[in-house]
């Protein structure tokens, strides 16, 4: 299967997770990620807490190879019930 105009795999891809209590979150995203990626290499994840503290953003930066790569590890971050929203 070809991949849609304007998408070039393998590339740098940003991924996205909100939720609350930071450890957790982490914890159960890094899980999440590494099982579709591989391993996170050091440097490869920023975190911010929202102005209240009450949510944190974690940005993933990984090596996609594939849309449907990218896909699963959508599914499964948005079935987890740290995750509030994966972007």
């Amino acid at each position: 299967m070809s991949e849609p105009p304007g998408e070039s795999f393998p590339c740098e891809f940003p991924l996205k997770v909100i939720g609350r209590g930071r450890d957790e979150l982490q914890a159960a995203a890094s899980a999440i990620i590494e099982r579709h990626m591989g391993p996170l290499a050091p440097g490869r994840l920023s975190a911010r807490a929202s102005r209240d503290g009450n949510f944190v953003a974690l940005t993933y930066t990984v090596l996609a190879h594939s849309r449907t790569q990218l896909d699963a590890v959508y599914r499964e971050l948005t079935a987890c019930e740290a995750v509030l929203m994966a972007l």
